[in-house]
C-alpha cells in the first residue's frame, strides 16, 4: 500500500524566542504559515522487510537515518511494534537548508501517511507531540496551517486564514547552521516582535497590522554574519514590498504585497541577482 503526501514550505510571519529552557532548548512564540511551495513524498509499505529506505531527487540530502523523513518512520515502526518496512520517495521543491521547514515537512507528511497506511488513528496533536521527537519545527508542519506556535514547538493553535497576499521567496548561495545560529542568542540584547500584535491583526483581518507587526528576532543573528540577507532585504522593500524579514534562522528571506503585480515585478527584479526566487500564496 502507498499513499502521496503534500510538504508544503513554511515561513515564520513572526518568530520570537522569550526564554530558554533548563535543558537549553528554547521556548517558541511564533505565527507561521505555510505556503504553496511543495515537495511531494510518497510513502510505501513494504511487509516483507522491516527496512526503511529513502529515495530523493535531490544530491544534497541524506537517505539515511540524518535524513528527518527517514527518522519519522523509524519513530513510528518503533513505537508501534510495526514489523513491515517503508520505502520513502521524495520529489524536492522546497530549497535545502532555507530556513522553510522542507525536511520537517517531509517527516511530517511522512507522520501523516504511515498514520494513514498503518490504521493508528492517532490525531494531529498526537502526531504533532511526536513530532517533536524529531525536530522542532515538524509539529507544526504535521499541521501545514496558519497558526501560533508555542513552547517548545509542539504547542499549535490554528488562527483564522490570512487576508489575501502574494509572498516571494529569494534564497541566496549561502549555507545557515541552525545549532550555530540558536547558540549565538543573548537574551540580553534580543529585540522581541510584537507576536501579540501580529495575532489581532490576524484575527481582525487587518493586513497594514499583519505587515507592520511581522518580525523575526534571529534576523539580526544571521544577517551579522551574512551581509546578503540584509542587502536583499533592502532590495526588497525599495522595490515595494508592504514588508519584508527573513524566515527561521535563514538565508531565505520573504517579501510580503498586496498587490500581485508588485509580487511579480519583484520576482523579475530579484532574478537579476538571486537564482532561487518564488512567487507563492499562504495556504488556508
Amino acid at each position: 500500500m502507498k499513499v502521496v503526501e503534500k510538504a508544503p514550505a513554511k515561513i515564520n510571519l513572526g518568530l520570537d524566542t522569550p526564554y530558554h529552557h533548563r535543558d537549553g532548548t528554547l521556548e517558541w512564540n511564533m505565527v507561521m504559515t505555510s505556503v504553496d511551495l511543495a515537495d511531494y513524498v510518497e510513502i510505501a509499505t513494504e511487509p516483507k522487510h522491516p527496512r526503511i529506505r529513502v529515495f530523493t531527487d535531490s544530491g544534497f540530502l541524506p537517505n539515511d537515518q540524518r535524513n528527518l523523513a527517514y527518522q519519522a518512520a523509524r519513530v513510528l515502526q518503533t513505537r508501534f511494534h510495526i514489523h513491515e518496512g517503508v520505502t520513502i520517495r521524495i520529489q524536492k521543491r522546497v530549497p535545502v537548508a532555507a530556513g522553510l521547514g522542507g525536511g520537517s515537512s517531509d517527516a511530517a507528511a511522512v507522520l501523516r501517511g504511515l498514520n494513514n497506511l498503518w490504521q493508528l488513528g492517532l490525531s494531529l496533536a498526537e502526531l504533532a507531540v511526536i513530532g517533536l521527537e524529531i525536530d522542532s519545527d515538524v509539529p507544526y508542519c504535521v499541521y501545514g496551517c496558519i497558526a501560533h506556535v508555542q513552547g517548545r514547538g509542539e504547542i499549535i493553535t490554528p488562527l483564522p486564514k490570512l487576508p489575501p497576499m502574494w509572498i516571494v521567496l529569494a534564497k541566496p548561495k549561502i549555507s545557515v547552521s541552525t545549532p550555530g545560529i540558536l547558540r549565538r542568542v543573548d537574551y540580553q540584547t534580543l529585540e522581541h516582535p510584537d507576536i501579540a500584535g501580529l495575532l489581532t491583526g490576524i484575527r481582525d483581518q487587518d493586513l497594514p497590522q499583519v505587515f507592520a507587526t511581522m518580525g523575526n528576532a534571529l534576523e539580526p543573528i544571521t544577517a551579522n554574519r551574512f551581509p546578503e540577507i540584509s542587502h536583499i532585504k533592502t532590495k526588497m522593500l525599495n522595490f515595494g514590498a508592504s514588508a519584508a524579514q527573513m524566515s527561521g534562522t535563514g538565508p531565505t528571506l520573504f517579501a510580503v504585497c498586496d498587490k500581485q503585480s508588485r509580487a511579480q515585478r519583484m520576482v523579475n527584479s530579484i532574478r537579476g541577482f538571486c537564482h532561487e526566487v518564488y512567487l507563492v500564496r499562504p495556504l488556508s
